[in-house]
């Protein structure tokens, strides 16, 4: 079974949209038993908080399942041995979770959407309010990594 967890500034918008558009992908395709998949924040400044409600507007738009009870939580230097992927949304999350996992001696950590080819950050709609930009941007990164066999 391949573990995945994704990352973001806080774990109310995108890690746990990807987290859940992720598992609806993979439950599309019948393939619930290879793989183990949660999300996480590299910061602590919304522990313990729902998914925020603009997240949870656009999930349910596109019928994305999401569990309601779903809390914000943080990466801690365990998560590198229990994940096979660490999917951080951007640049600055790549930056901030070198403070939490100082060495990726396996290759384990990765932004999104290098599994398009294209490298570029998933723009945080908590500051864009651009929730649908985002669902688009971490669909698209999540059907690249399902097609890349990880």
């Amino acid at each position: 079974m391949k573990s995945i967890l994704f990352a973001c500034h806080g774990n109310i918008c995108r890690s746990p949209m990807a987290e859940f558009i992720f598992k609806a992908l993979v439950k599309a395709r019948g393939l619930e038993d290879r793989y183990h998949v949660e999300s996480a924040a590299v910061s602590a400044e919304e522990l313990g908080n729902p998914i925020y409600p603009p997240a949870r507007r656009c999930l349910s738009q596109h019928g994305v399942w999401f569990d309601q009870g779903k809390r914000a939580r943080q990466i801690t230097a365990a998560d590198y041995g229990r994940f096979d992927r660490i999917i951080c949304m951007d640049s600055s999350n790549l930056r901030l979770i070198r403070r939490i996992i100082p060495e990726d001696r396996e290759g384990k950590i990765h932004l999104l959407m290098s599994y398009t080819g294209t490298g570029r950050d998933v723009a945080d709609p908590w500051y864009t309010g651009d929730f649908e930009t985002t669902f688009q941007d971490i669909l698209e990164g999540c059907e690249a990594m399902l097609a890349s066999g990880l």
